[in-house]
């Protein structure tokens, strides 16, 4: 795979509509061409402290964020026509659907690749969580659950182990 975005989302409670945090690598020709990170209000606007124990944000951090559609307003154009790819595609993708039906906007059909099942198809045995995944494929998660490092983890990912 040449082109794609690699994306990841951090929630604040147990909604998937909570999206608090979204990163993005964009890669072309099999390079880095852009990284975004943004923070974003959730809605519902809480935070579970389980979730801010897996990813350090809290309501602080987002009480003057902008809602998703206007941070999607700056991202979509980023990634058009490009295809997703999250590990644990699952999630994210719910995540997005979610948001977008939230907030009542027009989903626009992403294609999505999963690099949690495309490492399970590599690698047979042992875990599959991104941390370990990505350090199979050479890439330091120091940061694992901020969203902009698990997406750059998940682009490693993906550059290593997609093939068109």
């Amino acid at each position: 795979m040449d082109n794609f975005a690699a994306i990841d989302f951090e929630t604040a409670n147990e909604q998937r509509t909570s999206v608090c945090s979204v990163g993005i690598v964009i890669v072309k020709n099999r390079e880095i061409v852009d990284k975004i990170y943004e923070l974003i209000q959730p809605e519902p606007n809480y935070y579970k402290w389980y979730n801010t124990a897996v990813h350090g944000l809290t309501q602080e951090d987002t009480e003057n964020a902008p809602v998703f559609p206007k941070v999607w307003e700056k991202i979509a154009p980023k990634i058009e026509g490009l295809p997703l790819v999250a590990h644990n595609k699952a999630f994210d993708e719910s995540c997005l659907k979610a948001v977008f039906r939230c907030y009542r906007m027009d989903y626009p059909d992403y294609e999505f690749y999963c690099t949690l099942k495309q490492s399970r198809t590599v690698w047979k045995e042992g875990k599959h969580t991104l941390d370990v995944i990505a350090e199979r494929c050479g890439y330091d998660l120091s940061q694992h659950h901020h969203a902009l490092a698990d997406a750059e983890a998940c682009a490693a990912i993906a550059l290593k182990i997609f093939t068109e």
